[in-house]
């Protein structure tokens, strides 16, 4: 059964749950999608499949953790969600692999009390509770310290007012220490023995140092080939721990001299707002709803046996331009999409409700590659058709 959510569902997902009868719980969001009242069931119903009949859950969105905390409180699902959400939990639950590891959790208003030089540098500060990069910050120094404190009393203001308090919580935070490596995301799920199954491995790249954003993710055989045994071993490792069994997730890592360190993990679900998921379509041709729904498995060994070893990429279009959405009269996705030599999907966002513009999925050869170093550095200013100010007046 799947829960349908704000901000964003795909095309892709929707035709998955009509083509496959796949249950949905009924919302009034899920039915602007889901016109087939067969498909669409009640709470009690809902409640009844998943925790009597041990029916598969899936949710598009994280918005949907309050109706599966309120409501599924007798199966170890809000448990298990929480290993995840709450980062301090999560820590403390692979501390026994990464004994090592610096981690402390502080309420906001507590923050400015710390003593800064007992910190190791550099560290990581984000909400305890969150996703999407919201609030996350690389501290190298003091003045960066400082300035970060600041900065963080009207990003919490700004996010507070687009997510619910389950998904992003800014009461607290952890400060934890900074990951050095490579960063990739995996999407994976836990089958019902508890074997974890991998759905695809993204690299993450940044523009600098200080970048936290989640700009440009891009998957290739040649990067499932070289991690693909490394993840299993980790997710394995994991799930002695975390008894995880009918569970889709997308976690973050880092490699650094063949170790794998999580990041953190974004639960019942794979990459948010229906992107990385979508990519795996793309990239390798099967639909991941349908692979975790029916308990398959991806042949990964005929998959990275094709020729094929062009980049597949999801890229964030978010609003870096210096411009409020009320400056901008349009942004011109026609030239943005001749900036790629083989596009492959366009989603627009609405920038007045989100303060992103949209995401593209691109399919790179090597030698193009060129185009995805610019897109990361890129401000999107030249895809803009802006106001002038002399005729809004």
């Amino acid at each position: 059964m799947i829960i349908l959510d704000e901000p964003y569902v795909s095309d892709l997902l929707i035709n998955t749950i009509t083509k496959n009868r796949i249950k949905v719980l009924k919302t009034s969001f899920a039915e602007k999608y889901i016109s087939d009242q067969d498909l669409l069931v009640s709470e009690n119903k809902a409640i009844e499949l998943i925790t009597e009949k041990k029916e598969f859950l899936y949710t598009n969105s994280e918005n949907a953790i309050g109706w599966i905390s309120e409501h599924l409180g007798k199966t170890d699902i809000p448990e298990k969600i929480e290993l995840f959400k709450d980062k301090e939990k999560f820590r403390a639950l692979i501390s026994k692999l990464y004994p090592d590891f610096y981690f402390k959790k502080v309420p906001f208003k507590a923050l400015r009390d710390l003593d800064y030089n007992s910190l190791p540098k550099p560290f990581v500060i984000k909400p305890n509770v969150g996703f999407f990069s919201l609030g996350v910050h690389r501290i190298d120094n003091f003045k960066e310290w400082n300035r970060v404190l600041t900065d963080l009393e009207e990003e919490i203001k700004s996010v507070n007012d687009i997510y619910p308090l389950q998904v992003m919580d800014a009461t607290d935070f952890i400060i934890e220490s900074y990951i050095e490596g490579e960063e990739y995301a995996v999407d994976c799920y836990f089958d019902a023995d508890g074997n974890p199954v991998i759905i695809n491995i993204m690299k993450h790249i940044f523009s600098s140092k200080d970048d936290v954003s989640d700009r440009l993710y891009y998957t290739s055989t040649g990067i499932l080939k070289q991690l693909m045994r490394k993840a299993e071993t980790f997710l394995k490792n994991m799930n002695d721990l975390a008894k995880l069994k009918n569970f889709p997730l997308h976690i973050e890592i880092r490699v650094n001299d063949d170790q794998i360190i999580p990041i953190e993990g974004n639960p019942m679900r794979f990459g948010g707002w229906c992107t990385t998921p979508d990519l795996a379509f793309h990239a390798w041709g099967f639909n991941p709803y349908i692979y975790y729904s029916e308990q398959r498995k991806p042949n990964w060994e005929k998959i990275l046996n094709r020729a094929d070893d062009a980049y597949y990429s999801l890229i964030l279009l978010g609003n870096a331009t210096g411009y409020s959405a009320d400056e901008i009269e349009s942004f011109n996705y026609q030239n943005l999409l001749r900036s790629f030599s083989d596009p492959l999907e366009l989603r627009k966002i609405d920038y007045h409700e989100f303060p992103i513009f949209g995401f593209l999925f691109a399919k790179t050869e090597k030698e193009n590659f060129a185009e995805l170093d610019k897109i990361l550095v890129s401000d999107f200013g030249n895809y803009l058709f802006k106001f002038d100010a002399r005729k809004k007046n």
